[in-house]
């Protein structure tokens, strides 16, 4: 079974929305004002991009990358591998077609048939509301979170606020930063 890795950038108090300074949202690009950049707090996108092996993402996520991460150097390695988009709105004649395999899943049953599938790890970026079902669904097996020092209080959160049992986590990797980024590797144990 492959593994489904939550990647985020996330305020202190759970906030995923708007980070690198997408429209509409009040307090957007909060990962760069007022914070120091410090690149090693970074090393781990680099990483995530050598060792995963496909890219999944929400509507919304993909309809803000696709335009500009194919173009973006830094981006090179999520263009070689497949990528996913859970959708139940979008076609094929929606993807763009320069940033290399691109299927559309219409569902949470087919993410839980693609974890079934032979590969490495699943890359999820951005992709708020897919996180929190995804999370619901039992359907995450880690997370690699950038905790920034921030409180944002309104905006869309990484976790469901959905009441049920406890979801118990393994802290497998984390590191503090001298610009006050936390790097917090969790596996789910399921």
């Amino acid at each position: 079974m492959r593994t489904l890795i939550s990647s985020a950038f996330v305020s202190l108090d759970g906030v995923v929305e708007g980070p690198g300074g997408e429209p509409e949202y009040r307090n957007s690009g909060w990962t760069f004002k007022d914070i120091d950049f410090v690149p090693e707090a970074y090393e781990i996108k680099g990483t995530e991009q050598d060792e995963a092996t496909a890219l999944l993402l929400g509507r919304v996520s993909y309809q803000a990358f696709s335009p500009i991460w194919p173009d973006r150097e830094e981006f090179t390695g999520y263009k070689a591998m497949p990528k996913y988009v859970v959708s139940t709105t979008l076609t094929d004649a929606d993807l763009v077609t320069n940033w290399g395999e691109t299927t559309i899943l219409r569902s949470l049953d087919d993410v839980a048939a693609l974890k079934n599938t032979e590969g490495g790890p699943i890359l999820i970026h951005g992709s708020a509301s897919l996180n929190r079902h995804l999370a619901d669904a039992n359907l995450i097996d880690r997370y690699h979170l950038l905790v920034f020092p921030v409180l944002l209080g309104a905006g869309k959160r990484l976790f469901p606020t959905t009441d049920k049992d406890a979801q118990k986590l393994r802290l497998v990797d984390s590191a503090t930063y001298s610009n006050g980024i936390q790097k917090n590797v969790f596996d789910v144990i399921h």
